[in-house]
């Protein structure tokens, strides 16, 4: 009889039906895009979804944040749920209470605090791997529980220091006791994170939509047939001029109706930031598509009408927001000196 201390039943190999290791990605075959086919359930989820979402956003506070936190758990869950179902087993619950609490970081200090809280848990996620009994699977759970972390909660995380970026800039240089300064400087009040979260998502939706339309009516030219065949040279330039034209329509509404909000921000700032928006957008899309096509998934999840889950609504804004927040930043950095 051996002596050695047993293994339990699930850590000694994995779900039925599973390989023990990850997968290597195969090719599978070009499939249509059926976003056509999903157009209306895609508006009537948008139409839904878009007036909780602006509400929000004009709240902020601590609706905001729980907000934020949900979506990163929502998102997250579906992330993880692509590297189980290439075989691994990321640290799930770890993985998502670290992943919440950077949004959480980020808005009771800011980016800065999150970095050290990501590093942190990459410490952790790494010690956790040395409990297991069998350790075949470290690279892969490692690498799997922090990139979920990272992309998701880390990267969304900047949706609060982006709201709340009048705070940010105040801490950081010095001005919570001399706002009429920072005003003067910078064209900043307490409510211009408002403006910069809708006309980042404004950017990017309009940017989705415009590159679907002019896909569909002009496209020609496959812009990446391996990860996304539906998505054409020729489309993502319409997303482009339709994610431009969006932020200066957001504009020239703030400008209107709310001019405080969106005074920091002059026109040829705004032309600029969309077109690097309306691009980010567009690599994010195809990242997403990367990761769901090596798992071998349509949609990421189910929960919204149309368009999937919550992690494919917002694989866009992921990126843009990040982008928009440090635009945002070296741009307020020239105009301070």
């Amino acid at each position: 009889m051996s002596d050695a201390t047993p293994i339990p039943e699930s850590e000694s190999r994995p779900p039925a039906g599973e390989p023990l290791h990850p997968r290597p990605a195969d090719p599978i075959a070009p499939r249509p895009d059926r976003k056509g086919g999903d157009l209306g359930k895609r508006l009537a989820t948008a139409a839904v979804l878009v007036p909780p979402v602006v509400a929000v956003i004009v709240i902020g506070g601590l609706p905001y944040l729980a907000t934020v936190m949900a979506i990163v758990l929502l998102a997250q869950r579906e992330f993880y749920g692509l590297i189980e179902d290439k075989g691994a087993r990321p640290e799930l619950r770890f993985g998502l209470a670290a992943g919440a609490a950077l949004p959480l970081v980020a808005y009771l200090g800011n980016e800065y605090h999150a970095t050290i809280l990501m590093t942190v848990t990459l410490l952790a996620v790494m010690v956790l791997q040395l409990r297991k009994a069998r350790i075949t699977q470290a690279l892969a759970s490692i690498s799997g529980t922090f990139f979920g972390i990272f992309y998701v909660g880390w990267l969304l995380a900047h949706a609060v220091v982006l709201r709340f970026f009048y705070d940010v800039v105040a801490g950081r240089r010095g001005f919570e006791r001399d706002p009429e300064r920072l005003s003067a400087l910078t064209g900043l009040v307490p409510d211009s994170g408002i403006f910069f979260m809708l006309f980042t998502l404004v950017v990017v939706v309009w940017c989705d939509a415009g590159a679907y339309f002019a896909g569909r009516a002009y496209g020609k030219r496959k812009l990446a047939p391996k990860v996304s065949p539906g998505k054409t040279v020729e489309g993502a330039i319409g997303g482009v001029l339709a994610g431009v034209l969006g932020g200066c329509v957001a504009k020239g509404v703030f400008d209107v109706f709310w001019p405080p909000l969106s005074s920091s921000l002059d026109w040829l700032a705004v032309t600029l930031f969309a077109i690097a928006l309306s691009v980010v957008g567009i690599l994010g899309d195809l990242i997403e598509s990367l990761l769901k096509r090596d798992a071998e998934k349509k949609d990421a999840g189910w929960l919204l009408p149309g368009m999937g889950g919550v992690l494919d609504r917002i694989d866009s804004p992921l990126l843009a927001i990040p982008v928009m927040y440090y635009m945002l930043t070296f741009y307020m950095f020239l105009r301070v000196g």
